[in-house]
């Protein structure tokens, strides 16, 4: 017997395929392990649905801000500055102005204005209403994806369904309250908005309705603690989340919960300049359409920071921190399908799936034995070492484990044995033809290894396309497979071929071909 440099890799891989799947197969608490997907878990199933409409609304309420914006900067004086659904309508008190905000328009992209002598109408053109609706819907895949990374659910599933669907399953939901919070996570729109009270109407809010309030370009919003307060806010906001940098949950004197922002440079700036000139007036702290706070400005604020205070609870806290920090969605979104995979039903998928994969692991370990006697151990252990590698892969990149994974875990078992059955049976063909035990061997595997590679590696390519363009299940069917077509590169050719060239010399002396390959005669 004499070690050579395929046994060592062997030996190798086997010990670290042991040693990180240790974790997952014993369940201990350090080192890491596979994740087990929905179906095997349970958890979350929902199709959600964007009304993409309600972005185009978004889109043109923002450039009515920036509009504002820009005439505060240069010192524009700008009349009856008004938007609805589609379109956005103003004029200019000094006529010399109109070159400048014409400038200033023609830099924005996708807009169709209409100019009459110092009056303006703007709308959005038909392309860029299709690229907004198509924007929110990328847009919220993203902000989901974010926000759940964020809540700690470990390979959330977050996938486009069709044209305007998204697919959203949460493995590891088990109870009603986790479920709660994820549906208010994900859905909650985190629309940040710092709009300036109207405080020369503000004392009639009461007897005012939305279309009063809305001919002085007003809008009458509850407060967040108590709806019978009204705030009466100008409509174009002075500042909205678009130019959030930063949120976290902090605490403020007396110990209760709040958040803390930060601005972009822009924020800043603007917010720096509206201070300045609004000391002695109030800036209302509006969240999704809710004032949370009303206070009254002192003195310039720069820094581009601020606080937003409420009755809510630590963990409210946070997750209001994670929703504003990972992005305000462009368009509400709303549920059109949900389900709920219980743990049970998980559980009998596991034990399905591992009488499936012990049962027919045991039967083809039978079969190569029976029929290859010691060629088929060999092949054995290498199976054996090639489910290991399988797990200590998955386990290391923190792979997600779901049904389809293991029926792909199960497909490799047959693909690993496959390619030690062409390696044996090219050997018995030359020993059988009358040469040398080295040779036999040695041809054996050349002979073999196109057929191998050819299966192996179309395999490999369909197993890309599949995680390519497939979702969630599919893609971890892809992810098992072809980490079983390389482990099997490694067990079933260069570990076996080291184990007969280790055992050389030994078959070689013994001279018997039926207890080593199954030669009969």
């Amino acid at each position: 017997m004499k070690l050579n440099y395929r046994i060592v890799i062997f030996a190798f891989a086997i010990v670290l395929g042991i040693f990180f799947s240790a974790p997952s197969l014993l369940q201990l608490q350090d080192g890491k392990k596979v994740t087990l997907g929905l179906d095997l878990q349970g958890g979350l199933h929902m199709l959600l649905g964007v009304k993409t409409e309600e972005a185009t609304k978004s889109r043109i309420k923002s450039i009515a801000a920036s509009i504002k914006h820009f005439s505060d900067r240069k010192d524009i004086l700008v009349d009856s500055l008004k938007f609805d659904e589609t379109t956005i309508t103003f004029s200019l008190l000094d006529v010399d102005d109109v070159k400048v905000v014409k400038a200033f328009l023609d830099e924005m992209e996708g807009i169709e204005a209409l100019i009459n002598d110092d009056s303006f109408s703007l709308s959005l053109t038909a392309q860029e209403i299709v690229k907004t609706e198509k924007q929110a819907i990328d847009q919220a895949i993203e902000t989901i994806r974010n926000r759940l990374d964020q809540f700690g659910l470990a390979e959330p599933v977050v996938a486009r369904q069709g044209e305007e669907k998204i697919l959203v399953q949460l493995a590891g939901i088990k109870t009603q309250e986790e479920e709660q919070r994820a549906r208010e996570l994900i859905s909650r729109a985190a629309k940040l908005e710092l709009m300036a009270v109207d405080e020369e109407r503000t004392a009639r809010v009461h007897t005012m309705n939305d279309i009063d309030a809305a001919l002085y370009g007003d809008v009458i919003l509850e407060d967040v603690k108590n709806p019978a307060i009204k705030y009466l806010v100008h409509e174009i906001p002075v500042l909205d989340g678009n130019m959030l940098t930063d949120a976290s949950m902090g605490f403020d004197q007396n110990n209760r919960p709040l958040i803390n922002f930060k601005l972009n440079a822009e924020g800043a700036e603007i917010f720096g300049d509206f201070t300045g000139k609004s000391v002695g007036k109030r800036l209302a702290v509006v969240l999704d359409g809710k004032v949370y706070s009303a206070p009254n400005i002192n003195e310039r604020i720069g820094g581009g920071s601020g606080q937003i205070s409420g009755s809510y609870t630590v963990m409210e806290a946070k997750d209001l921190a994670i929703a504003l920090r990972s992005g305000a969605l462009l368009a509400p979104i709303y549920l059109m399908e949900k389900r709920s995979v219980g743990p049970s039903l998980g559980a009998d998928s596991i034990q399905a799936s591992m009488v499936a994969l012990i049962g027919g692991f045991i039967l083809v370990i039978i079969f190569m034995v029976v029929y290859y006697k010691m060629a088929g151990v060999i092949a054995n252990i290498a199976l054996i070492a090639n489910l290991f590698i399988i797990l200590a892969v998955m386990s290391l990149f923190g792979a997600t484990l779901t049904l389809p994974g293991m029926a792909g875990i199960v497909l490799t078992v047959g693909m690993a044995v496959d390619a030690n059955v062409i390696i044996s049976e090219r050997i018995r063909e030359l020993v059988y033809e009358g040469k040398s035990m080295h040779k036999a061997i040695e041809e054996g595997y050349s002979n073999a290894m196109r057929a191998i590679l050819d299966a192996n590696i179309t395999t490999l390519i369909a197993a890309v396309v599949l995680y390519a363009y497939g979702t969630g299940a599919i893609k971890g069917f892809a992810i098992t497979i072809s980490i079983g077509i390389l482990a099997s590169m490694v067990t079933a050719i260069l570990g076996t071929h080291g184990i007969y060239q280790m055992l050389e010399t030994k078959i070689q002396k013994s001279k018997n071909n039926n207890f080593w390959f199954g030669i009969k005669g």
